[in-house]
């Protein structure tokens, strides 16, 4: 009975964690959007340049402050643990999004943009790699699922938050700023009473006794070729994902409609098929099914999504077929597994650090990437079949290489690469 207690005690412990970290997904998405319903405003108001809007949107947290903010974070964070980064970065998150809320002049958009995009970007290392680390045995990919869940609920609230406060302008969009800051004030207070990850301490504990240099261990082949394979697999699809939104008012177009209040119901609409799939599908399988078999699966059902306008007259009920399959396939994509397996792929030490390294060359290949989309968007066919391309390439790679992770723990994980790789460099006779 003591143990059925205590069992039931650690899981809602791990659900806990599960959800205060993920919650990291939330304040990313969130920013990315509100900052985009904002920028026709701040245009209007303040006079902003083409190439002024240009550098917000290199320097967003959708691109190469959240970059940079992985890059250090990721370090920190596996150098002095996971709570280290939850003490410090949601009071900077907030700090950048007051710059935002009180923002009078140009200048003061820039610094809130870069402030909440180096905050986020610092906190999804920290935020996976705790919730791997925490997940019960067997239960990852479920626990990974909730992250990304809360990923999409960010949109779909800043976008009806939009909706509901157009009429108040630029005032609107400060309060949207607003509530992402006071929750992660909230956030703040909460995990203040989190437990650090007991596979950090344990790992830190037995790297401090045997004095290894271990960040050395970050470039070795093992690890390079991991991470070779998370920005294949995830850079490819995230550079499609990250320019979907250039081409979904066309599709708005084929229904007739552009009002606002249509635009917003589609995309709810899309998020929510998404969610169920994520749910449904990746929560309750990756675990215990064929990863690889799933990732081609989602792959392919994108690939279909995707080449459907490049193909076909865009009718109305093509345009929902499209809208069907790229958000249902999505959900238990790319953007999943890329969570799942970049805590899988690497030992705990290096965990956060690979983490960061890997979502950075994302976000900064899209913000590079971001430059040539409007040029390759005049030609709507062409540039449809670019993005088929990325997502092909994202299938096949994860088709050749994608690991065999469901049903193991991390140190089930850890102890088969250390056995794989140190066979293939045995001396031949």
């Amino acid at each position: 009975m003591g143990a059925a207690v205590t069992m039931s005690a650690d899981r809602a412990e791990s659900w806990k964690t599960t959800l205060l970290a993920g919650l990291a997904n939330y304040l990313d998405a969130g920013s990315i959007v509100s900052g985009a319903v904002a920028l026709p405003l701040w245009v209007e108001r303040y006079h902003l340049s083409t190439s002024f809007v240009g550098l917000l949107g290199a320097f967003s947290a959708n691109a190469i402050s959240a970059a940079v903010g992985a890059l250090v974070g990721g370090w920190l964070c596996d150098t002095f643990g996971r709570k280290k980064i939850y003490q410090y970065d949601m009071l900077f998150y907030a700090f950048g999004m007051s710059w935002l809320v009180f923002a009078l002049q140009p200048w003061m958009i820039a610094v809130g943009f870069v402030l909440v995009g180096v905050a986020v970007g610092a906190d999804i290392p920290a935020s996976w790699s705790l919730i791997a680390e925490m997940a019960p045995p067997g239960e990852r990919g479920k626990h990974s699922g909730v992250a990304q869940i809360l990923w999409c609920l960010g949109p779909i609230v800043v976008l009806l938050l939009s909706f509901l406060l157009t009429p108040f302008g630029v005032l609107g969009a400060r309060i949207i700023f607003a509530h992402l800051s006071i929750l992660s004030l909230l956030l703040l207070m909460l995990r203040s009473r989190m437990k650090e990850s007991q596979p950090w301490v344990t790992a830190r504990l037995l790297q401090n006794s045997q004095k290894s240099l271990y960040l050395n261990e970050l470039f070795t082949r093992r690890n390079i070729g991991a991470m070779a394979f998370l920005v294949g697999i995830y850079g490819t699809a995230n550079l499609c994902a990250g320019t979907y939104g250039f081409f979904f008012p066309y599709l708005l177009r084929t229904f007739g409609s552009q009002t606002q209040a249509f635009g917003v119901a589609v995309l709810a609409i899309s998020v929510m098929i998404m969610i169920g799939s994520i749910y449904f599908i990746f929560m309750r399988l990756s675990d215990c099914i064929n990863q690889r078999k799933m990732f081609l699966a989602s792959a392919l059902i994108q690939v279909i999504g995707m080449c459907l306008p490049a193909l076909f007259p865009v009718t109305t009920g093509l345009a929902v077929l499209h809208i069907f399959l790229m958000s249902f396939g999505g959900g238990f994509g790319a953007q999943s597994f890329f969570q799942l397996w970049s805590a899988e792929l690497f030992p705990t030490l290096l965990r956060a650090t690979a983490q960061g390294i890997t979502f950075a060359i994302a976000r900064i290949s899209l913000g590079v990437w971001s430059f040539f989309v409007p040029v390759l968007a005049k030609d709507f066919k062409t540039f449809v079949w670019v993005l088929t391309g990325f997502l092909a390439t994202s299938g096949l790679i994860g088709l050749l290489w994608a690991p065999r992770h469901e049903g193991k723990t991390l140190g089930e994980i850890e102890t088969a690469r250390n056995r794989h790789f140190n066979l293939n460099q045995m001396p031949t006779a």
